[in-house]
């Protein structure tokens, strides 16, 4: 009774625990930083990885913050080698229907905006970028989650693509050729060739150098045209809430795959080897793969929710408190934080950084796979092993179901899988002594 009273108090703390952890996001997001009436704001968020999904979130959660300090505009600091087509799409829808300029700088000095980061760059409201910067490589690429990657020449997506940039590039007044030629050849353009070529507006040594020639700069926005006052104004860093820096992580494609991989095994030898948490592992680590993929953040999240809940209630019905139950408590706990909404993708990625991707999605799926299947050889042959029984008489093992008088159940002796019948009640996970045997079905005692 105390056990499941416990048991009862861990499961309500950790529910309090996950809904209050939930909320976090919230709390971050939604606490913006004083300023005076009198001092102008500029907010400022950092996108110094790939455009996925965790960038879309993270840009909604700076345009809200954004607002709620009526900041003078919104600054991108950009350093990407490309992304997500998907993200990088609804990305410039925001930026279309925004009241508050946006700012996108290629920063620091030697950054890139590689393909998507171009698109980015070409429709915001102002494009900057710092000394020895460089823009463009817009081809779009598809890549395989385990690691293949190829150009998409189809007229389709090209076209649309194309549509896309060029009217962007005609409404902001800017070099409408160039922008084709991102697409079309992989044109490359540093700073000084971005500003002459007509690209981008501003270079700008570093961001208070930017803040400075900023001000008095006109934009036109949803609100009409604006006349930007940033002098002497107040710089706002937008932190990621704890949400966008799970999907940050997973959302990587390094990431994705190699969670995918690791899922893919790890359900192959739990299926193989059960009893050992292979198989929840794998369930995990495929979901969570799947969202940094792109996949529905809602519906992957609601699995990993019911996953989470299954568990728990599976250890709810068993001694003690291990490794299935905090299995549960992960997945219910990532599952809360992730409910959102994001939908399938497609990328942009810069040839040069695919290099870098597919030698470290093939070196550590190659040694995961080796790992598994050396573990795997191990459990067959385990399997396959005939079972000796002269000498099983005297052995301890564990109870992997309740035994009851006259129930037979499942235990574990010495790796192997047996029926096992016992004239006394035995709790799942207790040690037995295999006392005798009547044909495939062992008879066992408690060990005392």
């Amino acid at each position: 009774m105390q056990t499941k009273n416990l048991k009862h108090s861990l499961t309500h703390f950790f529910s309090l625990f996950t809904i209050l952890f939930s909320l976090l996001p919230l709390l971050i997001v939604t606490s913006p930083l004083a300023t005076s009436p009198q001092q102008p704001a500029v907010t400022v968020l950092t996108v110094d990885e790939t455009i996925s999904s965790s960038t879309l979130d993270a840009f909604k959660d700076a345009l809200s913050y954004s607002r709620s300090v009526d900041a003078q505009a919104l600054i991108i600091k950009m350093n990407t080698p490309g992304g997500s087509v998907d993200a990088m799409l609804k990305i410039i829808e925001l930026i279309d229907n925004s009241e508050i300029p946006i700012v996108t700088y290629v920063y620091p000095k030697g950054a890139r905006a590689w393909s998507a980061g171009t698109f980015i760059l070409v429709a915001s409201h102002i494009a900057a970028m710092a000394p020895d910067t460089v823009i463009g490589s817009a081809q779009p690429v598809s890549y395989s989650p385990f690691g293949g990657a190829e150009p998409v020449n189809d007229s389709k997506i090209v076209n649309a693509l194309l549509e896309v940039i060029e009217t962007h590039a005609e409404s902001r007044g800017r070099n409408v050729t160039a922008a084709r030629l991102f697409i079309l050849e992989n044109l490359n353009l540093n700073d000084r060739e971005a500003f002459k070529y007509n690209v981008i507006d501003i270079r700008a040594e570093n961001l208070q150098d930017l803040i400075n020639k900023l001000d008095g700069f006109k934009v036109n926005t949803t609100a009409g045209e604006l006349t930007l006052h940033t002098k002497g104004a107040k710089i706002l860093e937008v932190e990621p809430s704890i949400r966008t820096s799970i999907l940050r992580v997973i959302s990587d494609p390094l990431i994705a795959s190699l969670l995918l991989v690791i899922g893919v095994y790890a359900l192959i030898f739990g299926l193989a080897s059960p009893g050992h948490g292979g198989e929840i592992v794998g369930a995990i680590a495929l979901l969570l793969g799947l969202i940094g993929l792109g996949f529905d953040v809602n519906l992957t999240a609601i699995l990993l929710i019911a996953l989470g809940a299954i568990l728990l209630l599976y250890e709810l019905s068993t001694p003690g408190f291990g490794f299935i139950g905090g299995s549960g408590i992960f997945s219910l706990t990532i599952g809360a934080l992730l409910l959102g909404s994001i939908s399938p993708t497609k990328w942009l990625i810069g040839r040069e950084w695919f290099y870098v991707f597919q030698v470290g999605v093939y070196s550590v799926t190659l040694t995961i796979a080796a790992f598994f299947a050396v573990a795997i050889y191990k459990v067959v042959q385990v399997k396959r092993r005939k079972p000796v029984i002269g000498d099983i008489i005297g052995e301890v093992g564990e109870a992997l179901e309740d035994l009851k008088p006259g129930i037979e159940a499942f235990v574990r002796v010495r790796g192997e899988y047996w029926k096992a019948k016992c004239g006394e009640e035995v709790k799942a996970g207790s040690k037995v002594v295999v006392v005798g045997k009547e044909g495939p079905i062992l008879i066992v005692k408690p060990k005392k």
